[in-house]
């Protein structure tokens, strides 16, 4: 009998703990460690933070679902990971801490780490919906309150006052500048669709050396026969939209009505607003690593930013000498075997955005993105491998390098039946390949972006499929990542 435990149930720890349970003999045990009781569909908390849908429809409890599908659930905080044991046992266990202070053991033969990113509001003075001046869509409950906010300032505008909004990131080293984007247009066409458009100014504030970076050093789109780059894409629907944008900038201090920020080129500006929603920069959880005799060696299996070391090339470098083979194919553990991160989890070698600093030595530079469909193949490959190696495999057997996998991702840009859209794009590969694809390191037939009705409509199915496939219903294993 082997025992696999996954720490976190986002995306890649779902994924990861149901294909292992559907792969793995009876015999064997498949535990989720997590600290909420609901799964969270995060790509739709955009349309909850714009008052289009309720935070239970992106939202369902885990615990009947795992208890139908044979996976046991320990809600609770993971704390701590023993992979040699303790002077009484050679078995290598985590601890976890539930609400209330108590601390459970949870052995395991097979670890897979997708504990996913701590929210990091901390980082910027004033940031944040708990106790700051901003608002968030990253989780369901921040979500429902921009929602609420929002409604109050178009009632504001319906009285005939004129609103400032404000929206991207809230760091100059955020991530998931992708997520901002579709908010930031949903509310765009909310506006539009409220009547109220003429009374709103709206900015857009990010750490992008250039609009349409995403964290991925960009992209050059195939549309209709032409390459245009994601700056030039992006631009142009801000333009045609009124949405002003401000790049290039670390997010310092958030004050009840406006933002002070500095520019990559040391300068300081401020931005007002009354409606603020900015994204706050990731780290990882904070778990710590115990050796047998108790010393600290969470170094040996972290990185400082707290994310998991796995099968990447961590040597420093400089930009210029990055490849694409410095970035994981397995995930495991250099240290330990029978350790995997999956998702958000593990520690990217290096930025795929060039990594810039204000004169100041301030760090503006989005880090690279790692979450939808990359978290739940990484999940699925993970999951693979373990189940192999308990098999009897010597080696993880299965790979899902972001330097070798596309991904897709449809943006939502106003929801609605008949006049909304959807940015939808696809990219070969995720991590740009320069040794494979000189020109732009990425395959230019496999990589393009349109806007329409049609991607909207592809959005609305996506959101239901994939909240059909983690409910894990029937056939859920043919639905794809």
């Amino acid at each position: 009998m082997s025992r696999v435990v996954v720490l976190g149930a986002g995306i890649s720890g779902h994924t990861a703990a149901a294909f292992a349970r559907s792969w793995l003999g009876r015999g064997d045990t498949v535990t989720v460690v997590s600290p909420r009781p609901d799964y969270n569909w995060v790509p739709s908390n955009i349309w909850v933070g714009v008052g289009l849908m309720k935070a239970e429809k992106v939202t369902f409890p885990l615990a009947p679902i795992y208890e139908r599908a044979g996976i046991e659930f320990v809600q609770a905080s993971a704390r701590e990971i023993h992979p040699e044991g303790d002077p009484d046992s050679d078995t290598p266990y985590v601890t976890a801490e539930s609400a209330d202070g108590a601390i459970t053991r949870v052995p395991y033969d097979y670890l897979i780490n997708a504990t996913g990113p701590a929210l990091r509001f901390d980082k910027t003075e004033g940031l944040g919906p708990e106790g700051g001046h901003s608002l968030s869509v990253c989780l369901p409950g921040h979500a429902v309150q921009a929602a609420a906010a929002l409604e109050e300032e178009v009632e504001r505008m319906r009285r005939g006052e004129r609103r400032r909004f404000l929206v991207g990131v809230g760091h100059g080293t955020c991530t998931c500048e992708g997520a901002a984007f579709e908010y930031i247009v949903n509310l765009e066409f909310e506006l539009r669709n409220r009547g109220v458009r003429d009374k709103a100014e709206i900015t857009w504030i990010t750490n992008e050396y250039e609009l349409g970076d995403f964290g991925m050093g960009g992209m050059h789109l195939k549309r209709g026969g032409y390459i245009t780059p994601s700056s030039i894409f992006n631009a142009s629907l801000f333009a045609e939209r009124g949405i002003d944008w401000i790049t290039r900038a670390h997010v310092g201090k958030v004050e009840p009505d406006r933002v002070l920020y500095e520019t990559l080129d040391g300068k300081q500006g401020e931005q007002e607003f009354d409606f603020a929603m900015l994204l706050p920069p990731f780290s990882g959880v904070g778990l710590k690593a115990v050796g047998r005799d108790g010393t600290d060696i969470t170094e040996r299996l972290f990185m400082p930013n707290e994310f998991m070391r796995v099968d990447a090339d961590y040597t420093p470098k400089p930009y210029e000498d990055w490849k694409a083979s410095d970035w994981p194919r397995t995930y495991q553990s250099p240290e330990y075997r029978n350790v995997f991160a999956a998702g958000i989890a593990f520690a990217p070698p290096h930025a795929i955005s060039v990594p810039r600093k204000s004169p100041n030595g301030t760090v503006i530079a989005p880090a690279p993105p790692r979450t939808g469909m990359p978290s739940a193949m990484i999940g699925k490959a993970v999951a693979s491998s373990v189940v192999d190696m308990i098999g009897g495999a010597d080696a993880p057997s299965h790979t899902a390098s972001m330097a070798e996998m596309g991904a897709a991702c449809v943006a939502s840009a106003g929801a609605n039946p008949f006049t909304g859209t959807a940015a939808s794009m696809t990219v070969f590969p995720i991590v740009p390949d320069f040794e494979r694809y000189p020109e732009y390191g990425r395959d230019a037939d496999r990589t393009f972006g349109e806007i329409g009705l049609a991607g909207h409509w592809i959005k609305i199915v996506l959101h239901h499929l994939f909240l059909y496939k983690a409910r894990l219903r029937p056939g859920w294993r043919r639905i794809p990542e």
